[in-house]
């Protein structure tokens, strides 16, 4: 056999073999970042912090019992390119994912997002409670005032009552509390234009955050869904004939931590600012904070001739036209009420 045929057969055998080892890596390395992962729970929650690099990263996970080994970890992401791309944060690993889907994952920074929801009928206070307390939140309002909470956020209002839409808000941990409060602002105000733009033709309303406040109003005193238009229609009637709205709620608002969860006919007849039995027009600001049922209603309130409701016991109320008729449904719902 001569020389260049022996070195022929060494060249096609060096090919053969690495052709061979490259199926073969291609096969194991495909194997290895596909397959699903084991994890130690679903879900499955972990940190990373800021300034980890790969190696903590895949050392972490494995002590954490997500991946099987720290180095096949740290050469897929290198070969991949996402080694310099992985994010810190708090992720949540709702279903069984692959190292490959994982590094994407974390380079995407899809991290865990928290919750805190805020209901229809809250006052401030309330609200500001269950921001005070939510652990995931940066809590830079706590020694704030009211007024420099407005100044933080942007607002232009004096009270900070009824600003901030209920709704359930999304953030990544750390977010601060003054966000979360300006994006409900924010959507507050955005409702609100919505609404006034749509609005019927000659409400006695002058601007956007009278239309506000009969929106809180309208939001305690219903007790059904189906009635917030009809009550909304009582109220825009009374204002129209300038009479008195004579809303329990108000009163009971500007009582504050004087009431007792009795409403008293003296209570009825103290004079302040909320008390809507001895002043004409709407209170000075909102009472609670509106839904978007309320907000709604107070811009496209029923068109009805009635100027009266009453409770009947049952969440519903009876609408009258005239005050004999009121008086009539006083007596048999109230009046005689155990």
């Amino acid at each position: 056999m001569s020389k260049s045929t022996r070195l022929r057969q060494f060249i096609r055998f060096i090919l053969i073999t690495t052709l061979i080892g490259c199926t073969l890596f291609s096969a194991w390395f495909y194997r290895l970042a596909t397959t699903p992962l084991s994890l130690p729970a679903i879900p499955c929650e972990f940190s990373i912090e800021s300034g980890n690099g790969l190696r903590n990263i895949a050392r972490q996970l494995t002590e954490a019992g997500i991946l099987p080994n720290e180095w096949s970890f740290i050469l897929l992401a290198t070969v991949t390119g996402y080694n310099a791309s992985l994010k810190a944060g708090d992720y949540q690993l709702t279903e069984k994912l692959s190292p490959l889907d994982l590094l994407e994952y974390l380079a995407r920074g899809k991290v865990r997002q928290y919750a805190i929801t805020f209901l229809e009928g809250w006052s401030f206070s309330q609200f500001r409670k269950v921001l005070d307390v939510h652990p995931a939140l940066r809590h830079e309002s706590g020694k704030l005032g009211n007024p420099e909470i407005l100044r933080a956020i942007g607002a232009e209002e004096s009270s900070a009552e009824g600003l901030f839409f209920p709704d359930t808000y999304f953030f990544t941990r750390n977010s601060s509390d003054l966000v979360i409060l300006q994006r409900a602002y924010q959507a507050m105000q955005q409702h609100l234009e919505t609404a006034w733009l749509a609005r019927q033709p000659s409400l006695p309303l002058k601007n956007r955050y009278e239309g506000l406040i009969l929106a809180s109003i309208i939001e305690k005193e219903t007790g059904t869904d189906g009635e917030r238009s009809q009550i909304a229609g009582v109220f825009i009637n009374r204002l129209r004939h300038n009479m008195r709205l004579q809303t329990d709620p108000t009163v009971i608002y500007g009582m504050g931590e004087k009431f007792d969860g009795n409403l008293r006919k003296t209570d009825l007849q103290t004079d302040h600012e909320y008390n809507t039995y001895t002043r004409s027009g709407l209170p000075p600001t909102p009472i609670a904070i509106p839904g978007l049922a309320s907000i709604r209603a107070a811009f496209n309130p029923a068109i009805t001739d009635e100027l009266y409701f009453v409770a009947r016991g049952d969440g519903t109320s009876h609408f009258s036209s005239t005050l004999e008729e009121h008086n009539r449904a006083v007596v048999k719902y109230q009046k005689n009420r155990p």
